[in-house]
C-alpha cells in the first residue's frame, strides 16, 4: 500500500500542475460521475495530504466564502495510482475513476480506495480520526505519544493504527522499528519517552527522504551489499521483506510473522523483546 511519502508527492505534484486554476473533470469509469460534476469547472484552491489521504481543496466562486468549498479526498489503498503529464493527454485505457484537466497537465487516477467530494463537516470528522503525520514540521509527535505511553497494544501494531500516527505504513513500521532497535511485540506503554522522541524524529527524517527521491531507502550506506552510488532495489531495507536472508547488522535471519493480517518483518537479535 502507498505510505504517506506518496499522498505527499501527489499534493505537491497536483499544486504545481494544476494550483489556481477552473479544472475540467470528468469519471470516464462512471463510480465517481457525480462527484465529477460537483467539481468539474471549479478553481482549485489547494492540495494537502495528510497521512495516506490527499485533498484536492475546489472553490466554484472566488467570492464565495470558504466555508462553501468542496474537497475531493483520495485514499489509495492497495491497488489505486495516480498517473499525470503534459498536455495532450493520452487516450483513455482502463477504468479511470477521475481526470483531471488543467492549462498544461493532466492526471489520471485508478483503482482507489477512497475517492469522493467532502464538504467543510465531512473533512473536519476525516482529520479528527487521523493521528498525527511525521511530514507535518509542526507536529511534535506528543499526542501520539500519549496514546502509545497508555497502551498495552504491541508498538508494531500502533504505529500501522491511522488514529495513532497517520501516514506509516508496513515499510516505515518494519524500518524503523529496527533502526531504534525496538522490538516491534514491546507495548507502548513500554516505550520511553525519550524512545518515542528519537523514533519520530527519525520517521520525519526517513519520510521526507522518500517524499523527494518517490522511494522508502532506510539503509545507511555502510550496511549495504553494493558500493555503488545508485541504491539497488534489493539494498533499500533492512528487513522489510528480507524474511530469511541475513540481517544486515548481525547476521541473524530475518523473520517474518502474521501480525493483524500484515507481515512483520523484524530481527530477534538486533530487536530482543
Amino acid at each position: 500500500m502507498p505510505e504517506g511519502h506518496i499522498a505527499e508527492r501527489v499534493a505537491r505534484e497536483h499544486k504545481r500542475y494544476f494550483g489556481r486554476q477552473r479544472l475540467r473533470i470528468d469519471s470516464p469509469q462512471g463510480k465517481f460521475e457525480h462527484g465529477a460534476g460537483l467539481l468539474d469547472g471549479a478553481c482549485l484552491v489547494n492540495v494537502t495530504a495528510i497521512g495516506k489521504h490527499t485533498l484536492h481543496r475546489f472553490r466554484r466562486d472566488e467570492n464565495a466564502p470558504a466555508a462553501r468549498d468542496l474537497w475531493m479526498h483520495v485514499h489509495l489503498g492497495l491497488y489505486g495510482k495516480w498517473a499525470s503529464g503534459d498536455l495532450p493527454a493520452p487516450a483513455l485505457r482502463g477504468m479511470v475513476r477521475v481526470r483531471l484537466l488543467g492549462e498544461q497537465h493532466w492526471a489520471e487516477l485508478r483503482g482507489p480506495t477512497t475517492c469522493e467530494v467532502l464538504n467543510g463537516a465531512g473533512l473536519k470528522r476525516l482529520t479528527e480520526r487521523l493521528g498525527e503525520d511525521p511530514l507535518h514540521t509542526k507536529l511534535s509527535g506528543a499526542a501520539a505519544y500519549a496514546k502509545i505511553a497508555n497502551s498495552g497494544r504491541p508498538i508494531g501494531e500502533l504505529l500501522m493504527d491511522q488514529a495513532v500516527v497517520s501516514g506509516v505504513g508496513n515499510v516505515y513500521r518494519a524500518e524503523v522499528l529496527f533502526r531504534h532497535g525496538i522490538a516491534p511485540h514491546r507495548p507502548g506503554n513500554r516505550i520511553a519517552a525519550e524512545e518515542w522522541t528519537a523514533l519520530w524524529m527519525d520517521l520525519e527524517t526517513l519520510m521526507r527522504s522518500g517524499v523527494r527521491l518517490g522511494r522508502i531507502i532506510t539503509t545507511a550506506a555502510a550496511d549495504r551489499d553494493s558500493r555503488s552510488r545508485t541504491v539497488h532495489p534489493a539494498d533499500q531495507y533492512y528487513v522489510y521483506r528480507r524474511h530469511g536472508l541475513p540481517c544486515r547488522v548481525c547476521g541473524t535471519p530475518v523473520s517474518v510473522e502474521l501480525a493483524a493480517g500484515r507481515r512483520l518483518y523484524y530481527c530477534a537479535v538486533c530487536q530482543p523483546a
